[in-house]
């Protein structure tokens, strides 16, 4: 019996209750209305409900009293084997073993698709993540938005969303000159200029472009030799990102570049746009955005005096394109540095007539710290003064740096420590999990060479109690990964898997799937081997929801 199945029963039970109450009024409440949790302490049951508590005040009852006659009802429904009434009016069910057990044959035989379903399906999502300037290795904090976009992107879809990754690739602006001028001056064998790049990936592409280059460097003026570099240079530097973020695991849908906002009308359009629903206005020689009507702190300049395109004017231009190419959701991952966007954008959203918070959604990671022997990993061996992507895949490896950088919020700074991520100990999060899952596989291979298959199915013989709480943390994860992808949490679907594999390994300690010497196999131990590939399955799931490996051994 599942969570929406048990919430069911109760609206049923408790709808009569009301009515008798209330003279025949109902209480509009829906199953979906229904909150269901798992309790803390397994001496208390399966599944634990307010619902008497939410419901005693609007009914004019006694709260408990109330929970005691929903209880009375439970207690005569099949699958149920016990109901209590705790405290002020929580209601504790306990399902019969053969009602929770049957549900490790539900995930073995639903496979690849537990977890899964279609209540997103009206969500048309552009994901637009990393989004690094073009002038350097992604450095940690791209690195974290890369594993958690990616994983994010993952568990929309999972829930039936449509999902377009997209990179918005800042190819327009002042830190393309800086980079340009940066590359000229180390193929010049000059120090780096004051407000330009340093590290060894310059003199890289230095060296890349002049080998390009189809002429003479060195007889163009400062401006073409400047223009080579920079067209040059940026594609070198892009085509490294990609390449990059390729290896991690992480590829892109679309790539846009900012430059054609600039170029195809795209900013002109945006701002008629918006003048046309009365939200522009000139003031001062310039044209300007009246975004304080909707929350923003103070009006902003579209327009500058010397009609130069603002900041802002690139934002205006592709927010509108997203929306025109039919995006119904447009989510943004900016870093630690652009919590001041949100207003501006916010209030964007809404000039366009937009609703805030439903059509564009922001989120803000925060910084990334590697610890090694407790001290702070501060250089790089290629970029010189920042950690990179490529650094930190090369001292643990994709899985662990993908699994490490999405399994906490990212409303917190994070600390990541490189000697826990290259153990092989219960230490290291990912290695538990993974481990786990390895296990799973062991035990199945074991199972088969002891004459143990899924050729019976008995869920009544899962009493133990590691049973009952494997099977609840199986039972959870559908709802783990649907809430995950409501509030745009990845980690949640990490820490669960954590739980999920201390609870397979406590399991494991404790219930044998293969029989003790010249026992002969048990309706239990082909039932357990059910289980056991249960948990495999979901760990298996998860981890792909993260875009983490599922190793069958290890």
């Amino acid at each position: 019996m599942d969570p929406e199945h048990l919430a069911a029963v109760l609206l049923a039970v408790t709808a009569p209750l009301a009515e008798a109450r209330r003279a025949g009024v109902g209480t509009g409440l829906s199953a979906s209305d229904i909150v269901l949790e798992r309790p803390k302490s397994r001496d208390h049951g399966d599944w634990a409900s307010n619902l008497a508590l939410k419901l005693a005040k609007p009914l004019g009852t006694n709260p408990r009293e109330l929970a005691a006659e929903i209880a009375a009802g439970l207690a005569r429904t099949a699958g149920i084997a016990s109901v209590e009434v705790a405290g002020p009016g929580f209601i504790n069910i306990r399902l019969d073993a053969a009602v929770a057990g049957a549900l490790a044959k539900t995930i073995v035989e639903a496979g690849a698709a537990y977890g899964t379903n279609d209540s997103r399906a009206a969500e048309i999502i552009d994901l637009e993540f990393v989004s690094a300037n073009p002038t350097g290795p992604i450095h940690l904090g791209g690195t974290r938005w890369a594993a958690v976009g990616d994983a994010l992107a993952r568990i929309l879809a999972s829930q039936g969303a449509s999902v377009t990754r997209e990179y918005y690739f800042n190819d327009h602006g002042a830190q393309i000159d800086r980079f340009a001028r940066s590359l000229v001056a180390a193929h010049e064998g000059l120090p780096t200029p004051e407000d330009g790049y340093g590290g060894g990936y310059i003199h890289d592409i230095a060296h890349r472009v002049a080998l390009a280059y189809p002429g003479d460097l060195d007889s163009l003026d400062a401006d073409a030799k400047q223009e080579a570099f920079r067209d040059l240079g940026v594609g070198f530097m892009f085509d490294e990102i990609k390449q990059s973020l390729h290896t991690f695991g992480v590829d892109f849908d679309v790539y846009f570049h900012e430059n054609d906002l600039h170029t195809s009308g795209a900013v002109e359009r945006a701002v008629a746009r918006l003048r046309a629903l009365g939200h522009v206005f000139e003031a001062d020689g310039a044209t300007w955005l009246r975004t304080t009507d909707f929350g923003d702190d103070k009006d902003r300049v579209v327009i500058k005096s010397d009609g130069q395109p603002a900041y802002i004017s690139g934002d205006l231009a592709y927010y509108l394109d997203k929306r025109e190419r039919g995006f119904n959701r447009c989510i943004i991952m900016l870093g630690a540095d652009h919590h001041g966007y949100i207003k501006r954008l916010m209030a964007m959203c809404a000039a366009f007539g937009d609703e805030p918070g439903v059509n564009l959604q922001i989120l803000i990671g925060q910084l990334v710290n590697l610890v090694k022997d407790g001290q702070p990993v501060r250089m790089s061996k290629r970029a010189g003064t920042v950690v990179t992507m490529e650094d930190l895949v090369e001292i643990v490896g994709v899985d662990a740096a993908r699994y490490a950088l999405t399994r906490s919020s990212t409303d917190s700074n994070l600390d990541v420590d490189l000697d826990v991520l290259r153990k092989r100990t219960n230490d290291n999060p990912v290695f538990y999990v993974q481990y786990a899952h390895a296990r799973t596989h062991n035990v199945a291979r074991n199972a088969a060479a002891s004459g143990v298959d899924r050729s019976e199915f008995a869920p009544e013989t899962l009493t133990h109690e590691t049973e009952g709480a494997l099977l609840g943390a199986l039972q959870e994860f559908p709802r783990v990964v649907a809430f995950a992808a409501e509030v745009r949490e990845p980690h949640r679907v990490a820490r669960h898997l954590e739980e999920l594999a201390g609870l397979y390994h406590r399991w494991y300690d404790n219930c044998r799937v293969i029989p003790i010497g010249d026992e002969a196999v048990q309706p239990v131990h082909r039932t357990r081997l059910w289980l056991n590939d249960a948990t495999g399955q979901v760990l298996r799931n998860g981890l792909a929801l993260l875009g983490v490996s599922a190793p069958e051994r290890m």
